[in-house]
């Protein structure tokens, strides 16, 4: 009688969130790209600040990241991710009335999750986007109110994407 041996059972990879505050910046078309995602500074525009203590309606973010609005901050996944999550809202530090929309799109510049408009003082939204196929995000920030929001700071807190 012949010996039977089990079927090997896939071992999957281990997964990793990285911290969008802690992402590496690009560094131009002839890089290595990092063992994680990374922050192509080439195709995003407006500013970013990268921050460790983010306030949202009263409640403290260790981690996260600020935009103005207008505002794009494309990040090259750089493998096999499975999901964006993030709490979207307007930093208490806001000033303006204005509102603002978040916005997460993919690699076919298709929306994957948009928030409604939020103005400062609103309570943040969830955000959760699964991101198996894709290569590449963009996290957009659009005002909706026109020139109110000068004073605007649009924070991704707890940002993490999960590879």
């Amino acid at each position: 009688m012949p010996t039977v041996l089990p079927t090997p059972v896939p071992t999957l990879p281990a997964t990793t969130g990285y911290w969008m505050d802690e992402l590496p910046f690009s560094k131009g078309s002839d890089r290595v790209p990092p063992p994680g995602p990374s922050i192509d500074r080439r195709d995003s525009s407006g500013w970013l600040l990268q921050r460790g203590d983010l306030w949202l309606a009263g409640d403290r973010y260790p981690h996260g990241i600020s935009m103005h609005a207008p505002s794009t901050v494309t990040v090259d996944l750089n493998r096999a991710c499975t999901a964006y999550d993030a709490v979207a809202g307007l930093d208490d530090l806001t000033v303006a009335p204005g509102a603002v929309r978040f916005t997460v799109t993919g690699d076919d510049g298709q929306s994957l999750w948009s928030s409604p408009a939020l103005r400062a003082g609103d309570q943040p939204v969830t955000v959760h986007v699964p991101l198996t196929g894709q290569h590449r995000i963009r996290l957009v920030v659009t005002p909706v109110d026109g020139w109110w929001t000068g004073g605007n700071i649009a924070d991704w807190a707890s940002a993490v994407v999960t590879c």
